[in-house]
């Protein structure tokens, strides 16, 4: 019987997660609406039971932020169905700064209902990842050469998805790390520009970080299809990267694994020798 499930089990962190678990031996469930062992969407409540079916232990991933969403009727419901379906341990994939933030961050009611479940818990609260440069948000822009986003000299420490990903296995198969909260960052603060000059050397091209206006960011996203309120939303987290207010750089991954993250350049050299930038 397969015990662990994952939500997002095809994303960047669930992939990874999964990956491990089976590696390791064990029995895992990716959830996902393609591709995974079973269909799952999370606004649909029809796939929930089958999902949960047989399952003691669940990483939980929120995909969709926008403010027409519902959040406190998602995750937290889910939460409900699985404790009373028999999970007795939860894993959150929330984000830095939501602990922070006030009750209209879309996240919140999720670390609400993960820490009332009256099961294990423990919340993953990552920076930004550093395979955003290689696998969704800014792969265009090092493919043309001019990475354009909001944030000036700003900089922040990116974690490595593959970290995330073993800090979620861990916390799903040991019970040490049941009531904790991790915020999860890389080693240092890393501007973008030195991140496109580090990928551009690896790959042996020039990668320009090109500052753009944030109101003409969030006009250019929405104009790519993104809906208004996400992109102000995302925007507002380049501005605070911008003004000096990102993420500080954590001891997570230290406490949770006992070794410290891995470095970006360790994820560049990975990424470049795979091919992902060519």
């Amino acid at each position: 019987m397969k015990n662990i499930l994952i939500l997002g089990g095809t994303g960047k962190t669930g992939r990874r997660i999964g990956r491990r678990l089976q590696a390791a031996g064990h029995p895992v469930r990716t959830a996902a609406r393609t591709a995974g062992d079973i269909p799952f969407d999370l606004g649909n409540l029809t796939t929930w039971a089958p999902a949960l079916d047989g399952v003691t232990a669940a990483y939980l991933v929120e995909p969709d932020l926008q403010a027409s969403v519902d959040h406190r009727a998602r995750i937290p419901r889910f939460v409900a169905e699985a404790v009373a379906a028999g999970v007795r341990r939860l894993v959150l994939l929330s984000a830095h700064g939501v602990g922070e933030a006030d009750d209209s961050h879309p996240l919140k009611p999720a670390e609400q209902a993960v820490r009332g479940s009256g099961v294990d818990w423990t919340i993953l609260r990552p920076d930004w990842f550093s395979q955003n440069f290689s696998e969704s948000f800014w792969l265009p822009g090092v493919l043309s050469g001019d990475l354009l986003l909001p944030t000036a000299d700003g900089g922040t420490p990116f974690i490595d998805a593959e970290d995330i990903a073993e800090v979620a296995a861990s916390a799903l198969t040991e019970d040490r790390h049941s009531g904790q909260t991790y915020q999860l960052t890389g080693p240092r603060v890393i501007s973008f520009g030195e991140a496109a000059d580090l990928i551009g050397k690896a790959i042996g091209r020039t990668i320009r970080h090109v500052d753009v206006d944030p109101e003409d960011f969030v006009k250019r996203q929405v104009a790519d299809g993104v809906p208004v309120d996400v992109a102000r939303l995302l925007t507002g987290l380049f501005v605070a990267i911008r003004n000096g207010r990102g993420s500080a750089v954590s001891d997570g991954v230290e406490r949770a694994l006992g070794r410290p993250p891995r470095p970006f350049e360790d994820y560049v050299a990975k990424t470049a020798a795979a091919g992902h930038w060519n």
